[in-house]
């Protein structure tokens, strides 16, 4: 089933990548070889480069219906191989049938949502005047041709929410998933997108090393925006390259997201919230919940109560049905994990609940009575680690919040709605969420961050302008009398 994923798509031809580099794509469970392909070099990036820099012109020319069309068939075909996709992101990522089986219906709505986008680029929005006579035209524009760089952790939902928009205004698309998880984060892509008649070279898709391309696909002047999202490391040096080169860019980054637990709170909800929050996908999502600041009066049946959750949370092989917390995607990240959790101990904070490892999965950790300024508790983890924090008043909390150096997302939990509401807008993040986890999304809201956590928004209005250009037309229709 995932033997056939061994090309570059590149032009509309499956062909293998011009490197003498082989990569092994393996199951991060057992390790299993998945495939092997040869991987792309510089002048593969050309090629994929010039060959949407080509088929853009006509793309841009292309009736919204048509586009709408491919793209009703693409959702239509993800429906159809929903089961099948499942399970390759099961193999490929390690994540549970549960979290597999959202990405797939998740990009489902997001493809569709786009697909409106085609009929915004046929009419310019009409802007007041006041000048008499004047008529006043806002036009969008495609942007040309989109460069976008996606993660191993959510791969095909992180990389359709670039690559949707992107294509239904009618840019052209060079896609570079992780090397981990080409295949949900790129060739499943490419394939529906193929059959769904997608024009050759508006979507292509390659696979590289930085140690054989370096910055050259960022840096090659054909792309007139950079979308990434993975380290905030990482995201700085894209920002810094594309700021020098004049493009355009939206990063999503790191995040250290704060789950905040008020005196008045539904206890029951927020546990049930806070386990899902910290622990699907292993940890491994950048608005995971990663501070978990419960109010002193309830913190001691809080904490007793979700240790034994998460003490019970079952894990293994990820195709079992059962399983919730699955593999860690490579062994560097366990290690790094496990590190953390080390370093948390030396600090001076309580383990409560020590997780193990089982092969290449990390059970569930649990800190208590942590310093919100302790090391631990400023690090982004990316694993099955929970950290928990006591505060004594609201204010206390709303100041440990926000002292982090990321601000992607946050969540409240109370039964006063217009307190969580109020608490919400005052957290330090691009997005808060009232009696709900951190980790939400929705095609027509704005997904993004503030400080360290990015730039620029997916989602809804926000991503149509990411990926589009606009243009100011005026038409007078009365003489105008001028001054001199």
């Amino acid at each position: 089933m995932i033997n056939h994923y061994s090309k570059q798509y590149i032009n509309g031809v499956w062909r293998e990548g011009k490197s003498e580099t082989v990569y092994n794509d393996t199951n991060p469970f057992n390790d299993e070889v998945l495939t092997s392909f040869k991987l792309s070099t510089k002048t593969d990036v050309d090629e994929a480069y010039e060959s949407a820099l080509k088929a853009q012109k006509d793309w841009a020319k292309t009736s919204a219906e048509t586009k709408k069309a491919i793209f009703y068939r693409a959702a239509e075909i993800f429906e159809e191989k929903k089961n099948e996709f499942v399970q390759v992101i099961v193999q490929e990522t390690g994540s549970s049938v549960l979290k597999a089986t959202g990405e797939v219906i998740s990009i489902i709505d997001m493809i569709r949502h786009a697909a409106s986008y085609s009929d915004r680029m046929e009419a310019p929005d009409v802007l007041l005047s006041s000048m008499p006579g004047k008529e006043s035209l806002v036009y969008h524009k495609p942007a040309g041709v989109v460069g976008i760089i996606s993660p191993f952790n959510y791969p095909l939902f992180l990389s359709m929410r670039a690559v949707a928009p992107a294509l239904a205004v009618g840019d052209a698309v060079v896609l570079k998933p992780d090397l981990q998880t080409q295949i949900s984060g790129g060739f499943i892509i490419a394939e529906v997108f193929e059959q769904a008649g997608l024009p050759k070279g508006v979507l292509n898709v390659i696979s590289f090393t930085i140690e054989e391309v370096g910055d050259y696909f960022v840096e090659h002047p054909t792309p007139q925006i950079i979308s990434f999202t993975g380290s905030t490391a990482v995201g700085r040096h894209i920002g810094a390259l594309c700021g020098k080169h004049l493009k355009k860019v939206a990063l999503e980054l790191g995040g250290n997201s704060p789950f905040i637990v008020l005196e008045d709170a539904d206890i029951d909800q927020a546990i049930d919230a806070a386990i899902f929050g910290k622990f699907i996908h292993q940890g491994q999502i950048c608005m995971i919940t990663n501070r978990i600041l419960v109010q002193r009066s309830l913190y001691d049946e809080f904490v007793n109560r979700y240790v034994q959750r998460a003490s019970e949370l079952p894990y293994g092989n990820p195709i079992d049905q059962k399983v919730v917390i699955g593999p860690i995607i490579n062994n560097n990240q366990i290690n790094k994990i496990l590190k953390i959790v080390e370093e948390g101990k030396k600090e001076g904070n309580r383990l409560v609940l020590e997780g193990k490892r089982a092969g290449n999965v990390l059970t569930p950790f649990v800190f208590t009575d942590v310093n919100n300024d302790s090391k631990l508790a400023q690090t982004e983890i990316f694993g099955p680690v929970a950290i928990i924090i006591p505060f004594d008043t609201e204010a206390e909390a709303l100041q440990m919040a926000n002292k982090t150096e990321y601000g992607l997302s946050g969540a409240v939990f109370t039964q006063d709605i217009e307190r969580g509401i109020e608490f919400a807008r005052q957290l330090e993040s691009g997005m808060a969420h009232v009696n709900d986890q951190t980790v939400n999304s929705s095609p027509n809201a704005p997904f993004g961050g503030e400080k360290a956590s990015g730039l620029g928004r997916y989602g809804g209005e926000w991503g149509f302008e990411e990926f589009t250009s606009v243009k100011w037309v005026t038409v007078q229709r009365t003489p105008r009398k001028y001054p001199f």
